[in-house]
């Protein structure tokens, strides 16, 4: 495909009927099981709000979803750069689709790591895409990324080249029908492309040893409930659903991080606007005690100050060949 600097964004329909959100970028609760990056993106961004319509997902994004889409990149960026680097290519890649790309925190990693490479970002949110395009101005790199507002449900995707790389982080157990999703990612890769698939083994935990951390657990544990039903795809085995679609699998790892408060100022930031949007989740099924502790915990002038915090969460990484 073309990697002109004037690549025109390319869109395709929305479907008018409320189906199950597919990308990890289109999110309100935090998922207890998220993948590198942005958060996506990211490593640990949220999962949607199953008690919302799916039809809002597709078409709205609020400050508070993209303030933790932003925070994941920041607060991760290193974790996110490491398996960039790890990545087993043969080759530099010329051409990347960022499949979920959400507010652009893999894109943004990839661009960094690749400097001669150019990044198709693909997601079904447009205020995410625009705001990806707008980050991508601002850091002088519009010329090397190009959007594509698409349905990675649809029975057909959009032209999308054929990439050297494809790099979908937390965004496959989204879709209503990943191996179906998988054989199209097969079908799009160039001949010796790699695909880096990354997924979650949960939304981060932030508060030390004791009450609070026991607190958090079982706000997590109700959380589990709603993504059971709603985000059934969730901790699927990866790697045979790889095989099954026709991949050779050419590694695997799993990045365990601890990130101190110290190290990073934005982490009580990313703790309050991630247990903020859990609390949302729960609000129906937690306790009226512990609601109570979990609205004082998370206070801001109670939470923000705080430097006792840690990120704390895993990810999983398949890269694989067609």
């Amino acid at each position: 495909m073309s990697h002109s600097h004037h690549t025109p964004e390319h869109h395709t329909p929305e479907p008018h009927t409320p189906r199950a959100p597919h990308t990890p970028h289109d999110h309100s609760a935090p998922d207890p099981g998220h993948g590198l990056g942005a958060p996506a993106h990211g490593l640990g961004a949220p999962d949607p709000d199953p008690g919302a319509p799916a039809h809002d997902h597709h078409h709205e994004l609020s400050a508070d979803q993209a303030e933790i889409l932003d925070l994941d990149a920041e607060v991760l960026a290193s974790h996110i750069a490491s398996l960039t680097d790890w990545l087993p290519l043969t080759a530099a890649p010329r051409h990347i689709v960022d499949l979920g790309s959400g507010t652009g925190a893999g894109t943004f990693a990839l661009l960094a790591r690749f400097p001669e490479a150019h990044v198709t970002a693909v997601d079904s949110s447009a205020p995410h895409l625009q705001r990806l395009r707008e980050k991508a101005c601002a850091a002088g790199l519009d010329g090397r990324v190009r959007t594509v507002h698409a349905d990675l449900d649809a029975a057909a995707w959009p032209d999308l080249g054929a990439p050297d790389l494809v790099w979908a982080s937390a965004s496959m157990h989204h879709m209503v029908d990943p191996d179906q999703a998988l054989r199209h990612v097969r079908e799009l890769l160039a001949p010796d492309g790699l695909f880096a698939l990354l997924e979650l083994s949960g939304f981060p935990r932030f508060m030390p040893p004791g009450e609070e951390a026991a607190l958090e657990e079982r706000a997590h544990t109700a959380s589990d409930r709603f993504h059971a039903e709603h985000v059934p795809h969730r901790g699927a085995a990866w790697g045979p659903k790889l095989t099954a679609a026709g991949f050779g699998i050419a590694g695997e790892r799993t990045l365990d991080v601890r990130i101190e408060a110290p190290e990073n100022p934005a982490i009580a930031r990313y703790a309050l606007a991630g247990l903020t949007r859990l609390r949302t989740t729960v609000a129906e099924t937690l306790s009226p005690e512990d609601l109570r502790a979990l609205d004082t915990l998370i206070a801001p002038e109670n939470l923000t100050p705080r430097r006792d915090l840690t990120v704390r969460t895993s990810r999983q990484i398949w890269a694989a060949r067609p």
